[in-house]
């Protein structure tokens, strides 16, 4: 935890919240165990399923996650590495002067990560918590108190609107031919002009942004309250620190530019033909997008590695937890736990309320599944053949079930893992923040979600 000013006798009205979390709320990793617990709990209790049935369908669960694992560790490598070359560090530093008051600097980071997170969610992610890092690291050189997290917590809640934008999976999947949703949808397609890119969901994302900086604009700590600020050694580090001699004809080849070069091209030069012949942003694509930034931008292998070093400090938590939650994915689906959440939200519905209630369900479903592909993978047919029941365009069910997966992000740790390990931070410094974008946003989605089904 960042260290402390005295604590003088004004305070902010998120203190009492904080104080509360920070002593009470456990560490990322201990609350994926306990949430495996009571999904157990649950599945024995609430199903037909046997405690024999229950570890089986965990421990077949464990390796679910694993390709996705590695792509996230990617995301979280690449980005930190991205992050740190030159450049990229030069153009953080020019939008870390952009804001030049503490109270606008919390607005600034969110803005700036719900903007990238629109684009694609791993930039988000990673944009934002690096911006914060920056600011905090200019404001600290300036004399400038800032609250450091919540500077973190208004980066990562950029990311309550990744699924309003252009990686949205869910959206992404339903327009994508031969899908899992297909047979769920009547063997039609549902192209992201009637999601993604509808008015009204364009309008939600532009209202969730608005409120929500409006929210970190009132939360902000005033003058006279206590602040965390980011530590004196975290900053100081630079690309330049490479201690790499070039003695050797081999450490000649390391320092040459021409290598990293040829391959960033090539693979510049694939993305271009992926997109070209109609392939679409994946995860895969997110990462390889952000090797060729990075392979065009250092300077030579040298630098590659230095880099390489430096980020894989980053990716070791996240690496026991992703099992976890694909074992928690495994008893979920093996119980039918998902079904019987799901139906009893549904059974309750009217038309004008499916959609507010999917959204519901799919915040609830999103704490034990917080991967939003695999969470449309169970939940998807469900919401959309209770959405052909009820008479309700299949386009609202897949975006109240998106906004049910990003809502609630907020406040499960399983995407904050990489922001928390870039910032130093835990759950529970930032969760205070989080919670109150979970208020904000939630509003804004229920409200448009009633008046699109009206």
């Amino acid at each position: 935890m960042p260290t402390t000013q005295a604590r003088p006798e004004k305070r902010s009205i998120m203190r009492p919240v904080n104080r509360f979390l920070e002593r009470w709320v456990p560490s990322a990793l201990t609350f994926a165990i306990v949430l495996t617990l009571i999904v157990a709990v649950l599945a024995m209790t609430l199903t037909q399923t046997s405690p024999v049935d229950v570890v089986k369908g965990w421990g077949d669960g464990l390796a679910g996650l694993l390709a996705f694992m590695t792509q996230m560790c990617l995301i979280l490598l690449l980005g930190y590495m991205l992050a740190n070359t030159r450049p990229v560090q030069k153009l953080l530093r020019a939008l870390a002067r952009v804001p030049r008051s503490a109270a606008m600097s919390y607005v600034f980071v969110f803005v700036v990560a719900a903007v990238a997170s629109l684009i694609t969610w791993g930039l988000g992610l990673i944009v934002g918590t690096l911006l914060a890092r920056e600011i905090a690291v200019q404001a600290r050189e300036r004399g400038m108190k800032v609250h450091f997290p919540l500077l973190v917590a208004a980066g990562y809640s950029g990311f309550v609107v990744w699924h309003m934008g252009y990686s949205g999976s869910g959206p992404l999947t339903a327009a994508t031919p031969g899908s899992f949703l297909e047979s769920s949808l009547g063997g039609e397609v549902i192209p992201v002009s009637q999601t993604t890119f509808s008015s009204w969901n364009m309008l939600a994302a532009l209202g969730v942004i608005v409120v929500c900086a409006l929210l970190f604009f009132v939360i902000r700590p005033r003058t006279d309250d206590p602040v965390y600020e980011l530590p004196a050694h975290v900053g100081s580090e630079t690309a330049d620190e490479m201690d790499d001699e070039v003695v050797t004809p081999a450490d000649r080849i390391d320092a040459s530019r021409a290598l990293t070069l040829v391959l960033g091209l090539a693979l510049v030069a694939y993305l271009v033909i992926h997109f070209v012949q109609g392939g679409t942003l994946t995860l895969d694509i997110v990462n390889w997008s952000f090797l060729a930034l990075i392979l065009l931008l250092v300077r030579n292998p040298f630098e590659l590695i230095h880099l390489t070093k430096r980020a894989a400090s980053n990716v070791g938590e996240i690496l026991v937890q992703f099992p976890l939650y694909a074992g928690i994915l495994g008893i979920m689906a093996s119980s039918g736990l998902i079904q019987l959440f799901s139906d009893a939200f549904v059974s309750i519905a009217t038309p004008t309320t499916f959609g507010v209630l999917a959204l519901l369900s799919a915040g609830i479903v999103n704490f034990f599944v917080p991967s939003g592909g695999g969470q449309f993978a169970v939940q998807g047919p469900i919401m959309l053949d209770a959405a052909n029941q009820l008479g309700v365009d299949p386009s609202i069910a897949i975006m109240a079930v998106a906004y049910g997966d990003q809502w609630t992000n907020m406040i499960q740790p399983f995407w904050a893992l990489p922001v928390l390990a870039i910032a130093g931070l835990k759950m529970r410094d930032i969760l205070g923040y989080t919670f109150v974008t979970l208020l904000g946003s939630g509003a804004v989605m229920a409200a448009v979600l009633l008046v699109v089904s009206l």
